[in-house]
């Protein structure tokens, strides 16, 4: 194991992220450059514990900051139909407390929270998303102010936090992150949707946020790898469909489709391409804390990597509308690129998912 950081590197580290993130709009460069530039601070500082057991104290020591009326926005009954409500399109309400409304001591808690929800990894998606609704402010001309906001993202949690099944929601503008923890486990991560517009930063912008920021690069490049591998024969079985799907299925809805996987097995790939494959779901998987992230390969390897399949629909280079989807027995992913960016640059607007086939939130998908 690496020895820790000094002290004032982590410091540094925690007060540029969250400082950052809760600025007014005349600031956003400041977390991008956090997120970006102090990996290997970062890299240091998220330490690998029992992921449950981090999170179940770092939410309840958040929740012991907010006084009464606070709470009642914050945490809901775990068994209400709000805990299966998410989604990541630009929504005028949403359920539970919006960074916008805590103060300084409150936000410091709640990025605790979501530092133990996520690896270190994951953590910088997050907060890199969240920081390009100030671009988002910029491009758009400050049309629908109200909703491009670094602060809009809402924090929820469903029932008592640290006794019996709880739940964790993290949402916002592109991005739905939901847990379900049950004592020393982590039992559900999905869904898990991580989305950025723009895809690739493309120009020189007064938000700071610099020319070739690219938060979801490898769930694109390595997936553009993998189909450009395929022979004429195996390209055939891959493609199902000729145009790119508009959006990604099923998204806002409880539990994923039901449908039946498409594309090519990995059983008909050769070793090269399996290892392509492999690596494209470590990066859906790494963004989780390492303990979540092995479990959920392990239980694809258990079910069986021939059951994996990937398909593809639309163009197979960048900047044309594009989607794929990697389905197993016990997950599935989907990636969408078809929408130009806030710029009007096509095909520069990425929407990502991973869903659990056997039930999101913890919940069997054979009782929906």
């Amino acid at each position: 194991m690496q020895s820790p950081r000094p002290l004032a590197d982590v410091v540094l580290l925690e007060r540029c992220l969250i400082e950052g993130l809760t600025m007014r709009l005349t600031r956003p460069a400041v977390v991008v450059a956090c997120v970006f530039a102090l990996g290997a601070t970062a890299n240091t500082f998220f330490e690998e514990v029992n992921p449950a057991v981090q999170l179940t104290e770092s939410a309840a020591a958040f929740i012991e900051t907010l006084d009464d009326a606070q709470k009642q926005a914050a945490v809901l009954p775990y068994d209400t139909p709000r805990r299966t409500d998410w989604h990541f399109i630009p929504k005028p309400e949403r359920k539970g407390l919006e960074v916008k409304h805590m103060s300084a001591e409150q936000r410091d808690a709640a990025f605790r929270t979501l530092q133990a929800a996520l690896s270190q990894i994951g953590y910088r998606k997050a907060t890199g998303i969240m920081a390009l609704e100030s671009l988002l402010h910029e491009l758009e001309g400050g049309r629908g102010s109200n909703i491009r906001d670094p602060q809009r993202y809402f924090f929820t949690f469903f029932g008592t936090v640290g006794e019996g099944r709880w739940g964790l929601s993290v949402e916002g503008h592109h991005l739905s992150l939901n847990f379900v923890i049950d004592g020393d486990q982590v039992i559900s991560s999905s869904p898990q949707a991580l989305a950025t517009n723009p895809a690739i930063v493309k120009a020189e912008n007064a938000s700071g946020v610099a020319v070739g920021t690219r938060i979801l690069d490898k769930e694109e490049t390595l997936a553009f790898e993998l189909v450009n591998s395929l022979t004429a024969q195996q390209r055939a079985r891959a493609v199902f469909r000729e145009e790119a799907l508009s959006e990604v299925r099923n998204a806002g809805e409880p539990q994923p489709p039901k449908a039946a996987p498409e594309g090519i097995a990995a059983s008909e790939l050769n070793d090269d391409q399996k290892k392509l494959l492999e690596q494209l779901l470590v990066v859906y998987c790494e963004s989780m804390p390492e303990k979540v992230a092995a479990q959920r390969l392990s239980e694809i390897r258990e079910a069986g990597w021939d059951q994996v399949h990937f398909g593809w629909a639309g163009a197979t280079q960048p900047g044309i509308g594009h989607y794929y989807r990697v389905q197993g027995p016990t997950f599935l992913v989907e990636f969408v690129n078809t929408q130009p960016d806030a710029a009007g640059n096509i095909a520069n607007h990425i929407h990502s998912l991973w869903r659990d086939m056997r039930g999101d939130f913890a919940l069997p998908i054979d009782a929906e």
